[in-house]
């Protein structure tokens, strides 16, 4: 299983775009973790599991998704009706009640990897605003196996490979 993690692009549509034309043929799966400000039927989300942030108003776009890929239960959502910037323990409640092997989240526009209990959690950053360093992030992760890697990326499409986390 790959797939590709974005997140908090804040009305930039051409990186999203540009994601989608480099990856889609490579991924089983493209995940918008909110934030996007952009309309369900904007061209350049076409194709992405998107999830509604609280900078969003498309009502089309639910808060949050469980979606099965690979045999593997992923649960995506922004982040901030869990309160993320302070504690991942709500997130982690909701991803046992969703049994999730996975867990996609934004909102902080902080980029990191962790395994909780078993359960993998993944905050690609920002593509447009980040926090905490100078470059623009996404995420993805590949599971082989029983390991998964997750690699980030800045806009210009090179491995962060400080970052690289494997479980």
């Amino acid at each position: 299983m790959k797939v590709l993690i974005v997140s908090d692009s804040h009305g930039w549509s051409e990186v999203l775009q540009e994601l989608k034309e480099r990856y889609e043929d490579q991924v089983d799966a493209m995940i918008h973790c909110g934030d996007s400000e952009l309309s369900a039927d904007d061209p350049a989300i076409e194709g992405y599991f998107i999830v509604r942030g609280n900078c969003d108003t498309e009502n089309e776009f639910p808060y949050d998704i469980i979606e099965g890929v690979e045999g593997k239960r992923i649960f995506v959502t922004h982040g901030h009706r869990y309160k993320i910037k302070t504690t991942l323990m709500n997130l982690m409640y909701k991803a046992k009640e969703y049994e999730a092997d996975f867990v996609f989240f934004g909102h902080s526009h902080l980029v990191g990897a962790e395994s909780i209990d078993g359960t993998v959690f993944v905050n690609p950053g920002s593509i447009s605003f980040p926090r905490g360093r100078k470059e623009k992030t996404y995420a993805i992760l590949e599971v082989d196996h029983n390991t998964t890697t997750v690699c980030f990326y800045d806009e210009t499409h090179q491995e962060l490979m400080a970052l690289r986390q494997i479980f």
